[in-house]
Formats: C-alpha cells, structure tokens, sequence
C-alpha cells in the first residue's frame, strides 16, 4: 500500500511576535482546528523555500498573512505563479484570507484595500443559492459566524469565479474557481484565543482603528461552521 500523500500548508509570514509568543504559529492553528488529518508538509515560501511540484502533495491550504498581496513581495509572486500552475492541473487548493486573496489576483482578479476599512472581529457570513450544493457547503446554516481580520479585499472576482458567500462588509467571502479551487477571506483555522489576541494586539492597532475593543472582545466565542469548511476540504481529499 503506497505512503499517503501529505497535505500540504503553505505558510505566507510570520505572525508579529506578540501575538506568536502568546498563542503560537499559524501551522499550530491549522493543526489544532484539524486533528489528526496525517502527515502535514509546511512549506514557507516567504523564507526563500521552493514550493513542491503537483503530484507531491494531495491538496494544498494557503494561508493568511499580515503581508499585503498589493506589495508584490517576490515571495507571493512565486507562490500566485505556482497556483496558475497547479489549479488548472486540477491540484485541490483552498485559500485562507491572504491565500484567498492572492488565489483571485492570481487568476486575474484585483485586490486591494477594502473601502470602507477593515474587518475585524466574530462577524456572520450569509451563504447564497449557489452555495447549497457545493460539497464544503451543502448543509450548513444559511448563515454562521467566522473570525476575520483583513484590511485588503477581491475587490473584483476573476472570470469564471462563483461567488457563494458573503457579510454585510464583504461581498467575496467565499469564493469558488473551479471544481478543485476553493477559498475563503475569513480563518476557519482561528481559535477564540488567537481572535482574541489579533483584537488586543498592539501590531493590529491600524486594522483596530475607530473599533470598539471590548465590543469585538464580547462577541467573540466560536466558529464551529466556519471549521467544518476546512475540515471537509482535507476530509475530502
């Protein structure tokens, strides 16, 4: 019997030390909000490391950042490339906020900053008639809490991409590109701790400004919906 091929994490940064020091790296977040899930490959393209050839790996999560796709850094130039790569090979790829952002600008999309500011906090996602057959969908609520915490934004979708959900700041929440190509603004890999440590960071103070700190503290609990988005995405690979 061949070796499981190992999903692989593509890590996009570094959180600020502050908030590593208290509720760890983003792979720890990932693995906590998954289980036991089998082998897990990460990989830290912004660290100069090579991302893996299609065929490698089973599936691929791109994570968030507190990078800005807009700066173009040579790190996530090579990673949007590598996905123009592998999503029309049909290579399983699900994009987390920063990683959502750069797979629509990867695909011909435009992000940059969001308008009306950033979007911080526990805040409700609305599913739309698309959404109820898609397969990391179908069955959830219509509507369900996620944690967010972005500044930028797919302030215009790439052709051929379906949106399915949205909240009342962001109408690309959940995207969809293909068959195999997946992506989400929100972190279904937050935890209430990590949530309540972005809100009370000091590093997060331009993402906070003119926000009500303790009011976005009180909202937050859990996201047990917005989990199940990445849990069937590995479950299903």
């Amino acid at each position: 019997m061949s070796e499981k091929l190992p999903l692989l994490l593509v890590q996009m940064g570094h959180p600020p030390m502050d908030i590593r020091k208290a509720v760890g790296e983003q792979p720890q977040w990932f693995h906590a909000a998954l289980g036991d899930v089998g082998p897990v490959k990460v990989v830290c393209p912004f660290e100069g490391e090579p991302l893996p050839a299609a065929g490698t790996f089973s599936g691929a999560v791109i994570s968030g950042s507190w990078a800005m796709v807009t700066d173009r850094e040579e790190w996530s130039e090579r990673t949007a490339d590598w996905l123009r790569e592998i999503i029309p090979a049909a290579v399983p790829v699900l994009g987390v906020c920063y990683g959502h952002q750069l797979m629509a600008y990867a695909l011909g999309g435009k992000v940059d900053y969001h308008p009306q500011g950033s979007e911080v906090g526990q805040i409700a996602v609305t599913l739309n008639d698309s959404a109820q057959h898609d397969p990391l969908l179908s069955g959830l609520p219509n509507s369900f809490d996620t944690f967010l915490s972005h500044e930028q934004s797919v302030l215009e979708l790439p052709k051929g991409a379906t949106v399915l959900g949205a909240s009342s700041h962001d109408p690309h929440q959940i995207v969809r590109y293909s068959p195999t190509a997946f992506s989400v603004q929100f972190h279904p890999e937050f935890s209430a701790p990590v949530m309540n440590k972005i809100i009370t960071s000091r590093s997060e103070r331009v993402a906070m400004k003119g926000k009500d700190r303790d009011a976005l503290l009180a909202k937050v609990s859990d996201t047990p919906d917005s989990r199940a988005i990445l849990q069937r995405f590995v479950a299903l690979l």
